[in-house]
């Protein structure tokens, strides 16, 4: 009985492993939309402004879209992995994207001044 009850709770664990991955991966793709969105709108104020940087900002804000892009896709591929090895993978990428969308929308930001 003991055998069967330590099964059930290492099955547990690594459930909960596997959503703790998949959380993280969400969150960082919600986070790299949110920068998007920030990047897009700098952008926007860039080129209503007739900023001679418009045009930085507005690749800037592509940039950013396209990281956010690819933290959804990671984070889904979080949720779907078959081994925990391959959602901690797919989290670090969302992570990495998140990363890279924030220091787009700071780029889209400073351009825009």
């Amino acid at each position: 009985m003991s055998i069967n009850k330590l099964l059930i709770a290492m099955a547990l664990g690594l459930a909960l492993a596997a959503c703790s991955k998949q959380e993280q991966a969400q969150d960082a793709a919600a986070s790299a939309n949110e920068a998007a969105t920030d990047a897009q709108a700098a952008a926007d104020q860039a080129s209503a402004a007739g900023a001679a940087t418009a045009d930085s900002a507005q690749a800037a804000a592509d940039t950013a879209a396209t990281a956010a892009n690819t933290a959804a896709d990671a984070s889904q591929a979080a949720a779907a992995a078959p081994t925990d090895a391959a959602a901690d993978k797919a989290a670090d990428t969302a992570k990495a994207a998140d990363d890279t969308a924030d220091k787009a929308k700071d780029a889209a930001e400073e351009a825009k001044k």
